[in-house]
């Protein structure tokens, strides 16, 4: 079972269709990472009005080395212009179709509380390619009703309906003591990928991409820089 905390690298491990296995093998995770904060740094240039740039400014831009940010657009198919650098717009659509963020994949999300509906009113994970289509709860308050034009249905329908719907992208938003049966219920329908917001490790088999979104290890993270930051200026 493969985990990491970026929910890029899970959508493009199993969506990329501009690689072959072999070479999304010798993709660095780290060049894999940045790649994203390549996309939004170059939109935000063309949004000024540029429409070439350097490898040399996007380093410095994003205080990278230059090699290393060459090196990174290399995995996307891409070669910039001696002198010139890259064309924007060409860059943006590079990046896009190796994260395969330009054609939508379609995901059921288990867990209709709080969460659930936050996530499925986030517009932007049409830009990163995943539309969710059904929503799946046991509360039978949900059940049978729309939320933003997406149905909330039973979870023992879940499997049988991503068999049928070809359905490969499961989120996880119920609680720690559900989380094990909802994604065994996704595996069993055909699901190769799933998103775990819950605070439970799951146990897959191997093949199955499981992306934990680790709130406790972040806030971890935050508060101790906080901490250490505070120490500082007494």
């Amino acid at each position: 079972m493969t985990s990491s905390p970026h929910f890029h690298i899970l959508i493009e491990k199993i969506f990329s269709i501009n690689v072959t296995a072999e070479e999304l093998k010798s993709i660095p995770e780290p060049s894999l990472r940045r790649l994203p904060v390549y996309l939004q740094y170059l939109q935000n240039a063309r949004e000024t009005g540029k429409t070439e740039i350097s490898t040399t400014l996007i380093a410095r831009d994003l205080r990278l080395d230059p090699t290393q940010v060459r090196k990174d657009l290399a995995y996307t198919g891409i070669i910039g212009k001696p002198k010139i650098g890259y064309n924007i717009d060409i860059l943006i659509n590079s990046i896009e179709d190796y994260l395969n963020w330009n054609n939508l994949s379609d995901a059921f999300l288990a867990g209709a509380g709080n969460l659930g509906l936050a996530l499925l009113g986030f517009e932007q994970f049409t830009k990163y390619g995943i539309k969710i289509v059904a929503l799946f709860d046991n509360d039978g308050r949900k059940i049978d009703r729309e939320v933003k034009g997406v149905p909330v249905l039973p979870v023992e329908k879940m499997a049988s309906l991503a068999k049928r719907m070809h359905i490969h992208i499961g989120i996880i938003t119920v609680p720690a003591s559900s989380a094990q049966s909802v994604a065994e219920q996704m595996v069993a329908g055909g699901i190769k990928a799933i998103w775990n917001f819950a605070p439970k490790m799951l146990k897959l088999p191997e093949e199955i991409i499981v992306e934990n979104a680790q709130f406790a290890t972040s806030l971890a993270v935050l508060t101790r820089k906080l901490a250490e930051s505070l120490k500082m200026v007494e």
